[in-house]
């Protein structure tokens, strides 16, 4: 039996907000951009959903509430890196771990299940857009035997010219086989 597990990563300062409210409590339509987030993951009905916390931490724990809801901080911050974050599961049970953005509140359920059902808890599933304009986004390049197998995300600023060209960028949304199951 395949279950899941969601990890909303949500330790960022957004110097860019220019507010000293952790970004992902600014408000829309009336809800927290993360309270958004996990309203739309709800109903995929998960074993464990874990927020990482940061900045403003005990801020961001306070205001939050969702089923199944644990808090990790992440101390000292390190980016997009959730170290450890996904659970476990029992031997040979099979699982997949959704990671979304605690920032991003317009991520649609289907959205997100299609994502974690492109995992099916056996392989990597990356959530890419194609952009017009992709200055400032991670290039997702494309080669190996078919072709079409993703084979770096490139960061803009670190991207040559040819990389520069790619529209196809990364999201910081990914679903993986849940660390200690098994692939079958």
């Amino acid at each position: 039996m395949a279950t899941l597990d969601i990890v909303i990563m949500a330790a960022g300062k957004g110097t860019r907000m220019k507010s000293a409210r952790p970004k992902v409590l600014h408000r829309l339509a009336g809800k927290s951009l993360l309270q958004h987030v996990l309203d739309a993951v709800a109903g995929l009905a998960p074993v464990h959903t874990l927020v990482i916390t940061g900045h403003g931490a005990e801020t961001v724990e306070t205001e939050l509430r969702a089923p199944r809801l644990t808090f990790v901080r992440q101390e000292p911050q390190l980016g997009h890196r959730p170290r450890g974050a996904a659970g476990r599961a029992a031997p040979g049970q099979r699982g997949t771990t959704l990671i979304l953005n605690g920032d991003v509140p317009l991520i649609r359920p289907a959205t997100a299940a299609a994502l974690a059902a492109a995992s099916g808890g056996t392989r990597l599933a990356l959530l890419t857009i194609e952009l017009a304009d992709a200055t400032g986004y991670g290039r997702i390049v494309r080669g190996g035997d078919s072709g079409d197998a993703v084979t770096a995300i490139v960061e803009h600023k670190d991207a040559n010219p040819a990389q520069r060209a790619i529209r196809e960028v990364y999201t910081g949304m990914l679903a993986a086989r849940r660390r200690g199951s098994s692939a079958r």
